[in-house]
């Protein structure tokens, strides 16, 4: 687990403590907090019931990747090698072969159906155990194609052995990810390049 109380968004933004953009931050005391308290109760509740942690970093690090960020993917591998060392590179190896890019998909409304665009259907490869890689093509489904999510998602997730609470904590995960890594990447440009940290202070 976690460093219990860490500010997960400014470890992976490399936020200097001190620093002007972590002054920045502690303006929105509530706001820092909150993100914190998400990733906790997603990522590290003190009863995880059937969604084990090790399927729940194993989401993380996979959207990571998916996103392209490598500081992200680390962290969220550590923690899976700390619950689950075996999941590590089979995990690694699927996000590599589920690059893309998105969102894409068809839309169903008649109106945008022009508008639809072809996007990347990954499925996950057998060397996975079929729980774990339903929650992978799901995640990968929700970052790439989310105009296209539908029922059928759904039953195949409760087809191998999710629960609709289950189904339900997943699907705000992926969510929460898209926040929290676009958030610490965007304070990390930041903290990159001075002359636009100063502007936005």
């Amino acid at each position: 687990m976690s460093d219990q109380g860490a500010d997960i968004i400014g470890l992976l933004a490399g936020i200097a403590p001190g620093s002007s953009i972590d002054r920045l931050r502690d303006q929105r005391p509530q706001a820092r907090e909150n993100a914190q308290l998400s990733f906790e109760a997603l990522f590290e509740p003190r009863e995880p019931g059937t969604f084990a942690l090790a399927e729940r970093y194993a989401v993380g690090a996979f959207v990571a990747q998916l996103h392209g960020f490598a500081t992200a993917t680390a962290f969220y591998l550590d923690l899976l090698g700390d619950e689950d060392e075996a999941l590590v590179d089979p995990v690694r190896a699927a996000a590599r072969s589920a690059q893309g890019s998105g969102p894409a998909g068809a839309y169903r409304e008649p109106a945008v159906a022009a508008e639809s665009t072809p996007g990347p259907v990954w499925r996950a490869p057998e060397g996975l155990e079929p729980r774990l890689g339903a929650a992978l093509a799901h995640a990968h489904m929700l970052v790439f194609r989310p105009r296209e999510a539908s029922p059928d998602d759904l039953r195949a997730l409760a087809a191998v052995g999710w629960s609709a609470d289950d189904i339900v904590s997943l699907s705000q995960l992926v969510s929460f990810l898209a926040f929290q890594l676009r958030a610490a990447w965007g304070l990390r440009v930041l903290s990159q390049n001075p002359a636009q940290e100063g502007a936005a202070a």
